[in-house]
């Protein structure tokens, strides 16, 4: 995503996610977000979008094999947890900072 400006989200490092697209849909199932790439505008979120690859043997990897890790996927396909349910995040100045706030039901995250 090349823009002039860096884009900010709502979803750090760490957050509670749901996934509300593509194969590992599931709404009521909370999971970790590993990292977040704001260039390219995707999240790889813990036990979710499982891919396999193949390896050759190298010095640092003897044996080779498969290996399943999990890639990056759509920052939009992921909504943020805020304890209950999937929720939409506004952002609201309290004690001069900014803090995310849950839409749905007011509390902060």
């Amino acid at each position: 995503m090349k823009t002039r400006f860096k884009p900010k989200y709502n979803i750090r490092k760490g957050d509670q996610v749901v996934v509300i697209t593509g194969d590992d849909k599931d709404l009521k199932k909370p999971r970790v977000v590993k990292e977040v790439l704001v260039e390219e505008g995707k999240v790889i979120v813990e036990g979710a979008n499982i891919i396999t690859r193949h390896t050759k043997p190298s010095a640092q990897n003897t044996k080779g094999g498969i290996i399943k890790k999990e890639a990056a996927m759509q920052i939009s396909n992921v909504m943020l947890w805020d304890g209950k349910q999937g929720t939409k995040v506004k952002r609201e100045e309290k004690d001069g900072k900014k803090v995310r706030v849950s839409k749905k039901s007011g509390g902060t995250i």
